[in-house]
Protein backbone atom coordinates (compact mmCIF):
# COMPACT_ATOMS: atom_id res chain seq x y z
CA UNK A 1 0.00 0.00 0.00
CA UNK A 2 0.95 3.65 -0.37
CA UNK A 3 3.22 5.16 2.29
CA UNK A 4 1.35 8.51 2.00
CA UNK A 5 0.09 10.29 5.09
CA UNK A 6 -3.61 11.17 5.07
CA UNK A 7 -5.61 13.45 7.34
CA UNK A 8 -8.04 10.59 7.98
CA UNK A 9 -7.48 6.93 7.30
CA UNK A 10 -10.04 4.19 6.74
CA UNK A 11 -10.77 2.49 10.07
CA UNK A 12 -11.48 -0.92 8.54
CA UNK A 13 -8.40 -0.92 6.32
CA UNK A 14 -6.26 0.23 9.25
CA UNK A 15 -7.24 -2.92 11.17
CA UNK A 16 -5.78 -4.91 8.24
CA UNK A 17 -2.56 -2.82 8.43
CA UNK A 18 -3.43 -0.93 5.27
CA UNK A 19 -3.18 2.85 5.10
CA UNK A 20 -6.00 4.07 2.86
CA UNK A 21 -7.47 7.55 2.68
CA UNK A 22 -10.91 7.92 4.25
CA UNK A 23 -13.48 9.82 2.17
CA UNK A 24 -16.54 9.53 4.43
CA UNK A 25 -17.54 8.99 8.05
CA UNK A 26 -20.29 6.48 8.83
CA UNK A 27 -22.44 7.95 11.58
CA UNK A 28 -24.04 4.59 12.42
CA UNK A 29 -20.84 2.49 12.47
CA UNK A 30 -18.82 5.37 13.96
CA UNK A 31 -15.92 4.66 11.61
CA UNK A 32 -14.10 6.38 8.77
CA UNK A 33 -14.44 4.69 5.39
CA UNK A 34 -12.47 4.71 2.16
CA UNK A 35 -14.46 4.59 -1.09
CA UNK A 36 -14.27 0.79 -1.24
CA UNK A 37 -15.57 0.36 2.32
CA UNK A 38 -18.28 2.95 1.62
CA UNK A 39 -19.39 0.99 -1.45
CA UNK A 40 -19.42 -2.23 0.59
CA UNK A 41 -22.16 -0.75 2.78
CA UNK A 42 -24.54 -1.08 -0.18
CA UNK A 43 -23.73 -4.80 -0.50
CA UNK A 44 -25.09 -5.72 2.94
CA UNK A 45 -28.76 -4.92 3.73
CA UNK A 46 -28.14 -4.13 7.44
CA UNK A 47 -25.61 -1.45 6.40
CA UNK A 48 -27.40 -0.03 3.38
CA UNK A 49 -29.34 2.61 5.26
CA UNK A 50 -26.38 4.07 7.17
CA UNK A 51 -25.78 7.81 7.15
CA UNK A 52 -22.48 9.28 5.97
CA UNK A 53 -20.75 12.60 6.56
CA UNK A 54 -18.61 13.84 3.68
CA UNK A 55 -15.81 16.32 3.10
CA UNK A 56 -16.80 19.97 2.98
CA UNK A 57 -19.99 19.83 5.03
CA UNK A 58 -18.60 21.80 7.96
CA UNK A 59 -18.32 20.66 11.53
CA UNK A 60 -19.95 20.99 14.90
CA UNK A 61 -17.85 24.04 15.86
CA UNK A 62 -19.47 26.24 13.20
CA UNK A 63 -16.23 26.54 11.24
CA UNK A 64 -16.48 25.54 7.60
CA UNK A 65 -13.58 23.26 6.73
CA UNK A 66 -12.87 21.10 3.75
CA UNK A 67 -12.16 17.88 5.56
CA UNK A 68 -14.01 15.13 7.33
CA UNK A 69 -15.39 15.81 10.83
CA UNK A 70 -13.25 14.70 13.76
CA UNK A 71 -14.59 11.77 15.77
CA UNK A 72 -12.79 9.17 17.92
CA UNK A 73 -12.82 5.62 16.58
CA UNK A 74 -11.19 3.80 19.50
CA UNK A 75 -13.52 1.12 20.91
CA UNK A 76 -14.17 0.46 24.59
CA UNK A 77 -12.43 -2.72 25.82
CA UNK A 78 -15.19 -3.30 28.41
CA UNK A 79 -18.25 -2.52 26.35
CA UNK A 80 -17.46 -3.92 22.93
CA UNK A 81 -18.60 -1.98 19.92
CA UNK A 82 -18.99 1.33 21.77
CA UNK A 83 -16.71 4.24 20.97
CA UNK A 84 -14.60 6.02 23.60
CA UNK A 85 -16.19 9.40 22.99
CA UNK A 86 -16.76 10.66 26.55
CA UNK A 87 -14.31 12.32 28.94
CA UNK A 88 -14.48 12.77 32.73
CA UNK A 89 -12.43 15.79 33.72
CA UNK A 90 -12.36 14.82 37.41
CA UNK A 91 -10.76 11.43 36.78
CA UNK A 92 -8.93 12.53 33.60
CA UNK A 93 -10.30 9.43 31.89
CA UNK A 94 -12.00 8.67 28.59
CA UNK A 95 -14.76 6.09 28.22
CA UNK A 96 -17.87 5.18 26.33
CA UNK A 97 -21.34 6.35 27.34
CA UNK A 98 -21.91 3.16 29.38
CA UNK A 99 -18.60 3.65 31.23
CA UNK A 100 -19.65 7.14 32.25
CA UNK A 101 -23.12 5.98 33.32
CA UNK A 102 -21.73 3.13 35.45
CA UNK A 103 -18.39 4.37 36.77
CA UNK A 104 -18.79 8.15 36.87
CA UNK A 105 -22.41 8.58 37.97
CA UNK A 106 -21.28 10.53 41.06
CA UNK A 107 -19.19 12.97 39.01
CA UNK A 108 -20.69 16.43 38.33
CA UNK A 109 -22.47 16.52 34.98
CA UNK A 110 -20.68 19.68 33.95
CA UNK A 111 -17.33 17.91 34.15
CA UNK A 112 -18.24 15.06 31.82
CA UNK A 113 -17.87 16.00 28.17
CA UNK A 114 -18.53 14.57 24.76
CA UNK A 115 -15.10 14.50 23.12
CA UNK A 116 -16.30 15.55 19.63
CA UNK A 117 -18.34 18.45 21.09
CA UNK A 118 -15.48 19.85 23.21
CA UNK A 119 -12.41 19.30 21.01
CA UNK A 120 -11.15 22.87 21.21
CA UNK A 121 -11.26 22.78 25.01
CA UNK A 122 -9.94 19.26 25.45
CA UNK A 123 -7.29 18.84 22.80
CA UNK A 124 -3.75 20.10 23.15
CA UNK A 125 -1.13 18.99 20.62
CA UNK A 126 1.73 19.52 23.07
CA UNK A 127 0.00 17.26 25.63
CA UNK A 128 -0.32 14.57 22.97
CA UNK A 129 3.34 14.94 22.07
CA UNK A 130 4.37 14.72 25.73
CA UNK A 131 2.27 11.59 26.18
CA UNK A 132 3.84 10.08 23.08
CA UNK A 133 7.29 10.95 24.41
CA UNK A 134 6.46 9.33 27.77
CA UNK A 135 5.07 6.32 25.93
CA UNK A 136 8.25 5.89 23.90
CA UNK A 137 10.40 6.22 27.02
CA UNK A 138 8.29 3.64 28.82
CA UNK A 139 8.64 1.26 25.84
CA UNK A 140 12.41 1.73 26.03
CA UNK A 141 12.41 1.28 29.81
CA UNK A 142 10.32 -1.90 29.66
CA UNK A 143 12.46 -3.24 26.80
CA UNK A 144 15.56 -2.76 28.95
CA UNK A 145 13.80 -4.52 31.83
CA UNK A 146 13.04 -7.43 29.50
CA UNK A 147 16.66 -7.51 28.35
CA UNK A 148 17.87 -7.59 31.96
CA UNK A 149 15.64 -10.61 32.56
CA UNK A 150 17.14 -12.24 29.46
CA UNK A 151 20.59 -11.57 30.91
CA UNK A 152 19.62 -13.25 34.16
CA UNK A 153 18.23 -16.20 32.25
CA UNK A 154 21.51 -16.49 30.34
CA UNK A 155 23.51 -16.45 33.59
CA UNK A 156 21.20 -19.06 35.05
CA UNK A 157 21.68 -21.29 32.01
CA UNK A 158 25.45 -20.85 32.20
CA UNK A 159 25.45 -21.93 35.84
CA UNK A 160 23.24 -24.87 34.96
CA UNK A 161 25.63 -25.96 32.21
CA UNK A 162 28.65 -25.56 34.49
CA UNK A 163 26.93 -27.57 37.20
CA UNK A 164 26.09 -30.40 34.84
CA UNK A 165 29.75 -30.46 33.72
CA UNK A 166 30.82 -30.86 37.36
CA UNK A 167 28.34 -33.65 37.85
CA UNK A 168 29.61 -35.49 34.78
CA UNK A 169 33.23 -35.15 35.94
CA UNK A 170 32.33 -36.51 39.35
CA UNK A 171 30.45 -39.31 37.69
CA UNK A 172 33.66 -40.41 35.94
CA UNK A 173 35.39 -40.72 39.32
CA UNK A 174 32.62 -42.84 40.79
CA UNK A 175 32.43 -45.01 37.62
CA UNK A 176 29.59 -47.31 36.66
CA UNK A 177 28.09 -47.92 40.10
CA UNK A 178 26.81 -44.35 40.37
CA UNK A 179 25.56 -43.98 36.79
CA UNK A 180 21.94 -44.15 37.86
CA UNK A 181 22.48 -41.66 40.70
CA UNK A 182 24.17 -39.33 38.20
CA UNK A 183 21.12 -39.33 35.98
CA UNK A 184 18.83 -38.61 38.92
CA UNK A 185 21.00 -35.66 39.98
CA UNK A 186 20.97 -34.23 36.45
CA UNK A 187 17.19 -34.46 36.46
CA UNK A 188 17.17 -32.59 39.75
CA UNK A 189 19.28 -29.84 38.19
CA UNK A 190 16.92 -29.65 35.22
CA UNK A 191 13.94 -29.51 37.55
CA UNK A 192 15.52 -26.76 39.64
CA UNK A 193 16.45 -24.88 36.48
CA UNK A 194 12.97 -25.26 34.99
CA UNK A 195 11.32 -23.88 38.11
CA UNK A 196 13.46 -20.72 38.15
CA UNK A 197 13.36 -20.47 34.35
CA UNK A 198 9.56 -20.51 34.40
CA UNK A 199 9.53 -17.65 36.93
CA UNK A 200 11.84 -15.53 34.78
CA UNK A 201 10.05 -16.42 31.53
CA UNK A 202 6.77 -15.46 33.16
CA UNK A 203 8.26 -12.06 34.05
CA UNK A 204 9.58 -11.68 30.50
CA UNK A 205 6.21 -12.68 29.07
CA UNK A 206 4.44 -10.09 31.22
CA UNK A 207 6.92 -7.38 30.27
CA UNK A 208 6.81 -8.26 26.56
CA UNK A 209 2.99 -8.17 26.63
CA UNK A 210 3.17 -4.67 28.11
CA UNK A 211 5.73 -3.64 25.49
CA UNK A 212 3.49 -4.94 22.70
CA UNK A 213 0.53 -3.06 24.18
CA UNK A 214 2.60 0.14 24.49
CA UNK A 215 3.92 -0.22 20.93
CA UNK A 216 0.42 -0.84 19.59
CA UNK A 217 -0.83 2.22 21.47
CA UNK A 218 2.14 4.23 20.17
CA UNK A 219 1.34 3.10 16.60
CA UNK A 220 -2.25 4.25 17.02
CA UNK A 221 -1.10 7.57 18.42
CA UNK A 222 1.26 8.06 15.47
CA UNK A 223 -1.63 7.65 13.06
CA UNK A 224 -3.81 10.31 14.66
CA UNK A 225 -1.70 13.41 14.13
CA UNK A 226 -4.47 15.35 12.36
CA UNK A 227 -7.51 13.77 13.99
CA UNK A 228 -7.61 15.61 17.27
CA UNK A 229 -10.48 13.58 18.67
CA UNK A 230 -8.76 10.26 18.00
CA UNK A 231 -5.46 11.77 19.12
CA UNK A 232 -7.01 12.86 22.41
CA UNK A 233 -8.63 9.49 23.03
CA UNK A 234 -5.48 7.58 22.10
CA UNK A 235 -3.44 9.87 24.36
CA UNK A 236 -5.68 9.12 27.31
CA UNK A 237 -5.63 5.40 26.56
CA UNK A 238 -1.83 5.66 26.27
CA UNK A 239 -1.59 7.43 29.63
CA UNK A 240 -3.55 4.64 31.24
CA UNK A 241 -1.28 2.01 29.69
CA UNK A 242 1.76 4.00 30.82
CA UNK A 243 0.44 4.03 34.39
CA UNK A 244 -0.12 0.26 34.23
CA UNK A 245 3.38 -0.22 32.81
CA UNK A 246 4.83 2.01 35.55
CA UNK A 247 3.12 -0.15 38.18
CA UNK A 248 4.59 -3.31 36.63
CA UNK A 249 8.01 -1.67 36.28
CA UNK A 250 7.98 -0.65 39.96
CA UNK A 251 6.82 -4.13 40.91
CA UNK A 252 9.70 -5.69 38.97
CA UNK A 253 12.22 -3.16 40.35
CA UNK A 254 11.14 -3.92 43.90
CA UNK A 255 11.17 -7.65 43.26
CA UNK A 256 14.19 -9.64 44.39
CA UNK A 257 16.17 -9.14 41.16
CA UNK A 258 19.12 -11.24 42.20
CA UNK A 259 21.13 -13.67 40.13
CA UNK A 260 20.09 -17.25 40.58
CA UNK A 261 22.72 -19.96 40.34
CA UNK A 262 22.49 -23.72 40.39
CA UNK A 263 25.41 -25.40 42.13
CA UNK A 264 26.39 -28.94 42.93
CA UNK A 265 27.84 -30.00 46.28
CA UNK A 266 29.62 -33.34 46.49
CA UNK A 267 28.90 -35.70 49.37
CA UNK A 268 32.03 -36.33 51.47
CA UNK A 269 30.65 -39.59 52.93
CA UNK A 270 29.55 -40.94 49.58
CA UNK A 271 31.52 -44.24 49.84
CA UNK A 272 29.75 -45.23 53.09
CA UNK A 273 26.28 -45.34 51.64
CA UNK A 274 26.73 -45.27 47.86
CA UNK A 275 24.45 -48.26 47.30
CA UNK A 276 21.43 -46.48 48.72
CA UNK A 277 21.94 -43.14 46.95
CA UNK A 278 19.20 -41.47 44.95
CA UNK A 279 21.68 -38.90 43.66
CA UNK A 280 25.40 -38.20 43.71
CA UNK A 281 25.17 -34.96 45.64
CA UNK A 282 22.94 -32.04 46.51
CA UNK A 283 21.69 -29.65 43.88
CA UNK A 284 21.24 -26.23 45.47
CA UNK A 285 19.58 -23.21 43.93
CA UNK A 286 21.26 -20.14 45.44
CA UNK A 287 20.49 -16.49 45.03
CA UNK A 288 23.15 -13.84 45.23
CA UNK A 289 22.32 -11.78 48.27
CA UNK A 290 22.67 -8.04 48.07
CA UNK A 291 25.23 -8.15 50.86
CA UNK A 292 27.49 -10.71 49.18
CA UNK A 293 30.96 -9.41 48.37
CA UNK A 294 31.73 -9.71 44.69
CA UNK A 295 34.66 -11.97 43.88
CA UNK A 296 37.20 -11.42 41.13
CA UNK A 297 37.16 -14.06 38.38
CA UNK A 298 39.49 -12.36 35.90
CA UNK A 299 40.63 -9.07 34.40
CA UNK A 300 41.65 -7.60 31.08
CA UNK A 301 43.37 -4.45 29.83
CA UNK A 302 41.54 -2.42 27.18
CA UNK A 303 43.45 0.02 25.00
CA UNK A 304 41.59 3.32 24.61
CA UNK A 305 44.23 5.01 22.45
CA UNK A 306 43.42 5.87 18.82
CA UNK A 307 45.85 6.67 16.02
CA UNK A 308 45.63 10.47 16.12
CA UNK A 309 45.80 10.91 19.89
CA UNK A 310 48.50 13.54 20.44
CA UNK A 311 49.02 12.76 24.13
CA UNK A 312 48.67 9.96 26.64
CA UNK A 313 44.98 9.34 27.32
CA UNK A 314 43.40 10.73 30.48
CA UNK A 315 39.94 9.23 30.98
CA UNK A 316 37.94 10.81 33.80
CA UNK A 317 34.58 9.21 32.98
CA UNK A 318 32.87 6.18 31.48
CA UNK A 319 29.35 4.80 31.08
CA UNK A 320 27.52 1.96 29.36
CA UNK A 321 24.97 2.60 26.62
CA UNK A 322 21.62 0.86 26.49
CA UNK A 323 23.01 -1.62 23.95
CA UNK A 324 25.95 -2.31 26.30
CA UNK A 325 28.63 -0.42 24.42
CA UNK A 326 31.10 1.54 26.55
CA UNK A 327 31.61 5.30 26.25
CA UNK A 328 34.78 6.84 27.73
CA UNK A 329 36.01 10.40 27.86
CA UNK A 330 39.58 11.44 27.07
CA UNK A 331 40.23 14.79 28.71
CA UNK A 332 43.63 15.72 27.26
CA UNK A 333 42.86 14.57 23.70
CA UNK A 334 39.37 16.15 23.89
CA UNK A 335 37.53 13.06 22.67
CA UNK A 336 34.62 10.79 23.47
CA UNK A 337 35.37 7.19 22.47
CA UNK A 338 33.12 4.17 22.02
CA UNK A 339 34.32 0.66 22.91
CA UNK A 340 32.74 -2.58 21.72
CA UNK A 341 32.44 -4.66 24.91
CA UNK A 342 32.51 -7.93 22.96
CA UNK A 343 35.86 -7.23 21.24
CA UNK A 344 37.17 -4.71 23.81
CA UNK A 345 38.33 -2.36 21.06
CA UNK A 346 37.65 1.29 20.23
CA UNK A 347 35.21 1.35 17.31
CA UNK A 348 34.40 5.07 17.05
CA UNK A 349 35.19 8.46 18.53
CA UNK A 350 34.48 12.16 18.10
CA UNK A 351 36.47 15.28 18.94
CA UNK A 352 35.10 18.09 21.10
CA UNK A 353 36.10 21.74 21.46
CA UNK A 354 36.44 21.45 25.25
CA UNK A 355 37.76 18.90 27.73
CA UNK A 356 35.29 16.06 28.51
CA UNK A 357 35.15 14.61 32.03
CA UNK A 358 31.94 12.93 33.17
CA UNK A 359 29.58 11.15 30.77
CA UNK A 360 26.08 9.71 31.03
CA UNK A 361 23.90 7.85 28.53
CA UNK A 362 20.36 9.32 28.49
CA UNK A 363 18.69 7.11 25.84
CA UNK A 364 19.50 4.89 22.88
CA UNK A 365 20.41 7.85 20.71
CA UNK A 366 22.16 10.33 23.01
CA UNK A 367 24.65 10.82 25.80
CA UNK A 368 25.59 13.97 27.72
CA UNK A 369 29.12 14.97 28.61
CA UNK A 370 30.32 17.29 31.39
CA UNK A 371 33.07 19.47 29.91
CA UNK A 372 35.49 22.08 31.18
CA UNK A 373 37.71 24.68 29.56
CA UNK A 374 35.26 26.04 28.41
CA UNK A 375 32.56 24.86 30.82
CA UNK A 376 29.55 23.25 29.17
CA UNK A 377 27.15 20.32 29.02
CA UNK A 378 27.67 18.74 25.62
CA UNK A 379 25.05 16.47 24.04
CA UNK A 380 26.50 13.71 21.85
CA UNK A 381 24.64 11.62 19.29
CA UNK A 382 25.53 7.92 19.61
CA UNK A 383 22.93 6.41 17.28
CA UNK A 384 25.33 5.92 14.38
CA UNK A 385 28.65 7.79 14.29
CA UNK A 386 29.44 9.64 17.51
CA UNK A 387 29.06 13.36 16.94
CA UNK A 388 28.45 16.44 19.12
CA UNK A 389 25.01 18.05 18.88
CA UNK A 390 23.42 20.57 21.25
CA UNK A 391 25.52 22.25 23.95
CA UNK A 392 24.61 24.13 27.11
CA UNK A 393 27.14 26.71 28.32
CA UNK A 394 27.39 26.86 32.12
CA UNK A 395 28.76 29.56 34.45
CA UNK A 396 30.39 26.89 36.60
CA UNK A 397 32.81 24.02 36.17
CA UNK A 398 31.45 20.62 35.06
CA UNK A 399 32.85 17.31 36.33
CA UNK A 400 30.41 14.48 37.08
CA UNK A 401 27.04 14.12 35.34
CA UNK A 402 24.01 11.84 35.71
CA UNK A 403 20.34 11.82 34.69
CA UNK A 404 17.27 10.95 36.75
CA UNK A 405 13.57 11.70 36.22
CA UNK A 406 14.28 13.85 33.12
CA UNK A 407 16.74 16.07 35.01
CA UNK A 408 20.51 16.38 34.68
CA UNK A 409 22.69 16.46 37.81
CA UNK A 410 26.11 18.11 37.35
CA UNK A 411 28.98 18.55 39.82
CA UNK A 412 31.46 21.42 39.58
CA UNK A 413 34.57 19.72 41.10
CA UNK A 414 34.34 21.88 44.21
CA UNK A 415 31.33 22.62 46.44
CA UNK A 416 28.13 22.57 44.34
CA UNK A 417 25.72 20.18 42.67
CA UNK A 418 23.53 21.67 39.93
CA UNK A 419 20.19 20.36 38.68
CA UNK A 420 19.13 21.20 35.09
CA UNK A 421 16.21 20.20 32.94
CA UNK A 422 17.02 18.55 29.61
CA UNK A 423 16.92 21.91 27.80
CA UNK A 424 19.55 23.48 30.04
CA UNK A 425 17.36 25.49 32.41
CA UNK A 426 18.95 25.59 35.87
CA UNK A 427 16.37 24.30 38.35
CA UNK A 428 18.35 24.12 41.57
CA UNK A 429 21.80 24.47 43.12
CA UNK A 430 22.66 22.21 46.05
CA UNK A 431 25.49 23.31 48.33
CA UNK A 432 24.32 23.13 51.97
CA UNK A 433 22.38 20.73 54.17
CA UNK A 434 19.28 21.74 56.15
CA UNK A 435 21.45 23.24 58.89
CA UNK A 436 23.28 25.47 56.42
CA UNK A 437 26.53 23.52 56.55
CA UNK A 438 28.56 22.86 53.41
CA UNK A 439 27.86 19.45 51.92
CA UNK A 440 30.87 19.25 49.61
CA UNK A 441 34.57 20.11 49.43
CA UNK A 442 35.86 18.42 46.27
CA UNK A 443 32.79 16.93 44.61
CA UNK A 444 33.23 14.20 41.99
CA UNK A 445 31.00 11.65 40.24
CA UNK A 446 27.31 10.81 40.78
CA UNK A 447 25.41 7.49 40.83
CA UNK A 448 21.72 6.59 41.21
CA UNK A 449 20.37 3.26 42.37
CA UNK A 450 18.28 1.19 39.94
CA UNK A 451 14.91 2.59 41.02
CA UNK A 452 16.24 6.16 40.98
CA UNK A 453 15.03 6.93 44.50
CA UNK A 454 18.53 7.39 45.92
CA UNK A 455 21.48 9.44 44.69
CA UNK A 456 25.10 9.03 45.81
CA UNK A 457 27.69 11.75 45.25
CA UNK A 458 31.40 11.15 45.71
CA UNK A 459 33.55 13.77 47.40
CA UNK A 460 37.33 13.45 47.79
CA UNK A 461 37.29 14.89 51.30
CA UNK A 462 33.75 14.31 52.62
CA UNK A 463 33.11 10.75 51.40
CA UNK A 464 29.72 9.54 50.08
CA UNK A 465 27.00 12.19 50.25
CA UNK A 466 23.54 10.59 50.00
CA UNK A 467 20.30 12.14 48.71
CA UNK A 468 16.84 10.90 47.81
CA UNK A 469 15.83 10.75 44.15
CA UNK A 470 14.65 14.37 44.19
CA UNK A 471 17.93 15.76 45.50
CA UNK A 472 17.00 16.11 49.16
CA UNK A 473 19.95 15.51 51.49
CA UNK A 474 19.89 12.34 53.60
CA UNK A 475 23.32 11.64 55.08
CA UNK A 476 27.10 11.59 54.61
CA UNK A 477 29.23 8.47 55.00
CA UNK A 478 32.82 9.44 55.74
CA UNK A 479 35.31 7.72 53.47
CA UNK A 480 38.74 8.59 52.16
CA UNK A 481 39.32 9.95 48.63
CA UNK A 482 36.09 8.91 46.89
CA UNK A 483 36.37 9.45 43.14
CA UNK A 484 34.63 6.85 40.94
CA UNK A 485 31.16 5.70 42.03
CA UNK A 486 28.47 3.52 40.41
CA UNK A 487 25.59 1.13 41.16
CA UNK A 488 25.31 -2.56 40.27
CA UNK A 489 21.52 -2.33 39.86
CA UNK A 490 21.03 -4.89 42.63
CA UNK A 491 21.29 -2.80 45.78
CA UNK A 492 25.07 -2.29 45.91
CA UNK A 493 27.15 0.84 45.38
CA UNK A 494 30.78 0.60 44.26
CA UNK A 495 33.18 3.33 45.35
CA UNK A 496 36.63 3.76 43.89
CA UNK A 497 39.31 5.32 46.03
CA UNK A 498 42.09 7.12 44.19
CA UNK A 499 44.67 6.58 46.93
CA UNK A 500 43.63 3.15 48.27
CA UNK A 501 43.82 1.61 44.76
CA UNK A 502 40.84 -0.61 45.55
CA UNK A 503 37.09 -0.69 45.07
CA UNK A 504 34.78 -0.83 48.08
CA UNK A 505 31.27 -2.25 48.08
CA UNK A 506 28.52 -0.41 50.01
CA UNK A 507 24.81 -1.06 50.40
CA UNK A 508 22.16 1.51 49.46
CA UNK A 509 22.30 2.99 52.97
CA UNK A 510 25.99 3.75 52.28
CA UNK A 511 27.11 1.19 54.84
CA UNK A 512 30.39 -0.51 53.98
CA UNK A 513 30.15 -4.19 53.03
CA UNK A 514 33.78 -4.77 52.18
CA UNK A 515 36.54 -4.68 49.60
CA UNK A 516 35.62 -6.28 46.27
CA UNK A 517 37.48 -9.58 45.86
CA UNK A 518 39.21 -11.92 48.26
CA UNK A 519 42.19 -10.67 50.33
CA UNK A 520 44.66 -12.33 47.96
CA UNK A 521 42.67 -11.63 44.81
CA UNK A 522 41.38 -8.08 44.96
CA UNK A 523 40.89 -5.38 42.38
CA UNK A 524 44.00 -3.22 42.39
CA UNK A 525 43.75 -0.08 40.28
CA UNK A 526 46.43 2.57 40.33
CA UNK A 527 45.10 6.05 39.66
CA UNK A 528 41.38 5.14 39.48
CA UNK A 529 39.19 7.91 38.03
CA UNK A 530 35.78 6.40 37.20
CA UNK A 531 33.89 3.10 37.27
CA UNK A 532 30.89 1.60 35.48
CA UNK A 533 29.16 -1.76 36.03
CA UNK A 534 27.53 -4.10 33.50
CA UNK A 535 25.30 -6.22 35.74
CA UNK A 536 24.08 -8.45 32.91
CA UNK A 537 27.61 -9.80 32.53
CA UNK A 538 28.98 -8.96 36.01
CA UNK A 539 31.71 -6.83 34.50
CA UNK A 540 33.23 -3.70 35.99
CA UNK A 541 34.99 -1.13 33.81
CA UNK A 542 37.53 1.24 35.39
CA UNK A 543 39.34 4.23 33.87
CA UNK A 544 42.68 5.43 35.21
CA UNK A 545 44.71 8.59 35.55
CA UNK A 546 47.11 9.36 32.69
CA UNK A 547 46.91 5.95 31.00
CA UNK A 548 46.27 4.60 27.49
CA UNK A 549 44.49 1.57 28.96
CA UNK A 550 41.47 0.97 31.14
CA UNK A 551 40.59 -2.16 33.12
CA UNK A 552 37.77 -4.68 32.75
CA UNK A 553 37.15 -6.88 35.80
CA UNK A 554 34.98 -9.99 35.56
CA UNK A 555 33.20 -10.60 38.86
CA UNK A 556 31.00 -13.25 40.43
Amino acid sequence: MSEETFDFICTGCDKMNKTVKAVKYCVDCKVYCCQTCTDMHEMFPPLAGHSFLEIGRGNQFGNQQYSLPEFPTERCCKHKGKVLDMYCEIHNEVGCYTCMAKNHKTCPEQQIFSVPDMLDKLCNISDSQQTQSRLQKMITSMTLLSESKEDRLRLLKESKDETIDEIVKYQNVLEIIIQKATELSIKEVEKAYEKVENDILQDIGTIDSIINLLEDTNCKLNKTATNRAQSFVCSKVAEKHIEEAEIEKTKQANYDNTDVKITFCTNSTLNDYIQGLQGIGDVVVTKKKKTDIYKLKGSRDISIKVANDAKTCYSEGCCLTQDNQLLVTDLVNKKVKRIDTSTMTVTDYCSLDSRPIGICCINQQEAVVACCDPNKIQYVSIEHKIMPTMKIDTPHGCYGIAMNNENLYVTDMYTSLYVYDMNGTLLRTITNNNDGNKLFSMIRHIAFNESGNKMFVGDLKKGIVCFDGKGNYLSTERFKDVDGICSDGRGNIFVGSYTMESIIQFDEDAKKIGVVGKPRNRLHVRGLRSISFHYGQNRMFVTMHNSDIMKMFELE
